[in-house]
Order: C-alpha cells, then sequence, then structure tokens
C-alpha cells in the first residue's frame, strides 16, 4: 500500500540520491531520522563508532600537515568549487533542510544561499589573509605579524541551522590552511550527510583539475554525544566550533581549556527588541513577526521579549495579535505557510512548561495552542504572546519554541536595562527613528550583545558579519568579518638586515 509517509520517504531517498549520497549510509542504521513535519521515521543512519571518529580526526591531522603549505589561493579554489556544487542542488539541499528540520520552503531555500555566500566570500578572503607592520624602534630592523593555519577543526552543529554553520566554519577553516571534522546534529545528519556528498564532488573536480588535495581533509562522523566527546578530547583538534545550548558550552568550555585547545562557543540567545515612541510600527510589526515567529521560534537569534513604550503598547499590540492569530501554520513545504513544526516532542513540552509558568506568574497568553497538521508524532503550535507585568521568571530563559514575551517600559534606559538583564548576549534590536535613542542603543552603556540593530529585528544576519554573542552566548564569532583569525595562529617576526644588534628597551648586553 502506497501511503503519504512511503511517499515521503521516497521523496527524502530521491534527494539523497541526487545530491550523491550512498543508500547505504541512511539504511539499515542505528539512528532513526524523523521528519518533524509528518512525525514520521524518514531513515535510518549508519552512525560512526569512536574508533572510526578517532582514525577520522587522525587522519584530518596528517592532511593538514600537506593542506598547510599549500598557497592560500589554490585552497580558496576548491572551495570555489564547493560554492558551484551548492548552487546546482541548491533546490535539492533546500527542500532536504525543509523536511528534515521542518523549516518554509523560503527558510530552507535560504539556508542553502547562506552557504553559496559564504564560499564566495571565502574565496576572495583566500587573497586577503592579511598580517600586519608594525613600527619597531631598532634601526635596520622590521617587525611584522603573519597568520598561519592553526590544525583540525572540529565542528559541532545544531539541528535549526544543519547545514549553513557548518559551512560558515568549514569554508572559512579550509582557506586558512585547516582540514575539519564535522559532527552534525543527531537530529539532522541527513542534511550533514547531503552536503558532505557535495563537498567531495567538489573535491574530486579540484583533484581532476590538477590541485593536490591530501586525503582525510574533511570528515563527517555521525553519532550522539559521545561522539562529541572524542572530538573535544582529542588533542589534535586545535578548535572545536560548536552550536547548541549554553549547557552544552558549559559541558565543552572547560575541556577544552584543560588541553589548551581554542573554541568558538554560539550558544544561547534571550534576545530582546525595543519600541520606542517614534517607531515606524508598520515596519516593526513585519519585523517583529518574522523575528519571533520564523523557523517555528527554533532560531538562536529568534526574538524571545518585546518592551514596548506605554505610548504605543495599545497600538501595536492589538495589531501583533492579530498578525499571530492570521499566520498560517502547517506542512511547511506548502504555498503560503510561514509557521511550520517544532523539532519533537521535547520542544513541545518545553513549550507548554514556559507558557504554564508564565500563567503562574500572571501572564496573559494570546495563542499557545496546538495545531493538528500531521500525526500525533509531529508537533505544530500558534505562536504564542504572553504580556507580561514584570520581567521575572521564564522571561529570563530562552524556551526554543516561538513564545514572545512583551513588558511596557516608559524611560528607554530602562528598557535597556532589562534587556541588558539575561544571561545570554546574542542579538537585540531597537525600532526607533530617535538618532538619540539609536546611538545610545548601540554605545558601550546600550546593548551588551554582539548584534545590536536598528529599524530590523534579531533573527536574520548576513555573512558579511561577523556572528556570535557575548556571556552566556559564549563569546565566539563565525562567518564574515575578521572571524578568519580564530582559524589561525598569529606569529610575530623581527626581521634584523643591519650588521648590529640593537636590543628593545635600551637595554646593553655586551658580551
Amino acid at each position: 500500500m502506497i501511503t503519504e509517509t512511503t511517499r515521503f520517504a521516497e521523496d527524502v531517498s530521491s534527494l539523497l540520491t541526487t545530491l550523491g549520497v550512498d543508500a547505504k549510509t541512511y539504511t539499515g542504521g542505528t539512528l532513526a531520522v524523523t521528519s518533524p513535519v509528518t512525525g514520521d521515521i524518514i531513515a535510518k543512519v549508519v552512525e560512526t563508532s569512536t574508533a572510526d571518529a578517532t582514525k577520522a580526526i587522525d587522519a584530518a591531522h596528517k592532511a593538514f600537515l600537506d593542506w598547510r603549505v599549500i598557497p592560500a589561493p589554490k585552497r580558496g579554489e576548491l572551495v570555489r568549487l564547493f560554492g558551484e556544487e551548492l548552487r546546482a542542488h541548491k533546490a535539492e539541499l533546500g527542500k532536504l533542510v525543509s523536511i528534515e528540520v521542518g523549516k518554509v520552503t523560503s527558510e530552507g531555500l535560504g539556508e542553502v544561499q547562506e552557504m553559496i555566500d559564504i564560499c564566495d566570500f571565502a574565496v576572495g578572503l583566500s587573497r586577503q589573509l592579511y598580517g600586519l607592520t608594525i613600527a619597531t624602534e631598532r634601526s635596520s630592523h622590521r617587525m611584522m605579524e603573519t597568520w598561519q593555519p592553526l590544525g583540525v577543526v572540529g565542528i559541532i552543529s545544531a539541528f535549526n541551522f544543519p547545514v549553513a554553520v557548518w559551512a560558515w566554519n568549514a569554508a572559512l577553516a579550509l582557506v586558512c590552511g585547516d582540514s575539519i571534522v564535522w559532527k552534525p546534529s543527531e537530529k539532522s545528519p541527513l542534511t550533514g550527510l547531503a552536503s558532505h556528498a557535495l563537498f567531495e564532488r567538489a573535491l574530486k573536480r579540484y583533484v581532476d583539475q590538477g590541485y593536490d588535495a591530501p586525503a582525510g581533509l574533511s570528515a563527517l562522523i555521525i553519532g550522539a554525544r559521545e561522539i562529541g566527546e572524542v572530538l573535544v578530547d582529542h588533542e589534535k583538534v586545535a578548535l572545536i566550533s560548536a552550536t547548541g545550548s549554553t549547557a552544552m558550552g558549559r559541558a565543552v568550555g572547560p575541556k577544552l581549556a584543560a588541553r589548551f585547545a581554542r573554541s568558538i562557543l554560539e550558544l544561547g540567545g534571550n534576545n530582546a527588541a525595543i519600541v520606542s515612541p517614534t517607531a515606524d510600527l508598520d515596519l516593526t510589526l513585519r519585523g517583529v513577526a518574522f523575528s519571533a515567529m520564523g523557523t517555528a521560534g527554533q532560531r538562536c537569534t529568534t526574538l524571545r521579549r518585546l518592551f514596548v513604550h506605554d505610548s504605543v503598547y495599545d497600538t501595536l499590540v492589538p495589531r501583533l495579535k492579530k498578525a499571530y492569530a492570521s499566520v498560517k501554520i502547517g506542512n511547511p513545504m506548502e504555498d503560503g505557510v510561514l509557521v511550520g513544526p517544532l523539532i519533537d516532542k521535547l520542544a513541545f513540552d518545553g513549550f507548554e512548561k514556559a507558557l504554564n509558568e508564565a500563567k503562574a506568574a500572571g501572564g496573559v497568553v494570546t495563542g499557545g495552542e496546538r495545531v493538528t497538521v500531521s500525526g500525533d508524532n509531529s508537533y505544530y503550535v500558534r505562536p504564542a504572546i504572553v504580556e507580561m507585568a514584570r520581567h521575572e521568571g521564564p522571561v529570563l530563559r530562552e524556551t526554543f519554541a516561538p513564545i514572545l514575551y512583551i513588558l511596557r517600559y516608559s524611560d528607554v534606559k530602562d528598557a535597556i536595562a532589562m534587556q541588558n538583564d539575561v544571561g545570554a548576549g546574542l542579538s537585540s534590536s531597537i525600532f526607533t527613528n530617535d538618532i538619540r535613542e539609536a546611538e545610545l542603543f548601540m554605545s558601550a552603556a546600550g546593548s551588551d550583545c554582539g548584534i545590536a540593530n536598528v529599524n530590523i529585528g534579531t533573527s536574520g544576519a548576513e555573512i558579511g558579519g561577523a556572528f556570535g554573542g557575548e556571556k552566556e552566548t559564549g563569546g565566539g564569532r563565525e562567518s564574515g568579518s575578521d572571524a578568519w583569525r580564530a582559524y589561525m595562529r598569529r606569529t610575530t617576526n623581527t626581521i634584523n638586515f643591519g650588521s648590529s644588534l640593537p636590543l628593545a628597551q635600551g637595554v646593553v648586553f655586551d658580551v
């Protein structure tokens, strides 16, 4: 009998075949992959053993020793070819993202576009790994800094951006001369298999064109926590870039510090926006709606707290409630749908728990109902607005689901103080046409987040800017700007081209 579930599984198999994934890797394995769209199992992926994970890391270190001496522009050519593969298969990979993690079609495609964009950025960067020439106090000397490849880069990614975050790290690490080992979330291994298969196609084209590429340059290891621990604990992994919860960061960070390895930690975000009396409310409505409801509230940059000035509260909030009531919820691949499913029951339970706590604290909830779209094992909800009298309780922590807490304020300094009065420090924004408020918000006395926006929401960062946050968000930076420096080591060089040996600081040591 052919059922909708059967067709869905066949669709996944067809996509994976087109993307170059060997069927042996996702059939008959021990890791059951469930699509949040239907709640059904769509694949059984073969997991990596701890022994094989260790071998992959050892091979990556050996590959690094060869890759580091290949000129950076030639390393960039491999990333350019990978970008071409992504362009050619954007539709297929984007659809797989939608199926595996429940993103609406435009967001699935947008995630692949991020991969393409970072490849373009990295290719240009491969000719711009600049060091400084430094003024020296010694005659006939020259001082400069040189940036050198770092080593094996381990990448641990989360389900909500199953491919883009890997690409942010991989593209930069590769042009910087590093090898890479990737552990995708156990909730989204299929997109990991597909992305890595496309990379291997690019690698084959690279070698066929006459370039050198060592075996083991990029590896994919699949499994749960114990596989991640192999990556974190291996002495040959010079840098771990890990995306996930603050709890995960607290487990990973000390282990890396104990062996003096580097880390890029992209952790939780309890993001806020401020709506001032001068805000353009039409623009604000759109900015808040996408930031709070996009990806079903499952972005690290999702808007979770909204501080609305007394003078515009009674105008904006009813309009937001109307938008929340009208937004289309359902199969993310259907036209017009803007809110897809939560990833699993654990996310749904967290959603309900937070709403119950908010009600107990006096919060007034609008929305938040479970929506029937597919079977009992899929979890769709109507995004919730919770009007709170005080900045307390569940408002102070991140719930990875579409809950927007709204509070009144009367003084912008108080609103900024409340925004900053949480553990995380990822993204923030202010909607205002008052230049003084905007500048205050972006000043040292303003937002304490890694991202501070004016008249746009908290979500939707471009790859040109370094992405990351402060405090419990981990402090790491990925993607654009000068984030490439995290994947390299700095050497200071001093060259004496004279015949004498003057010492710095006027020290005399004649022998």
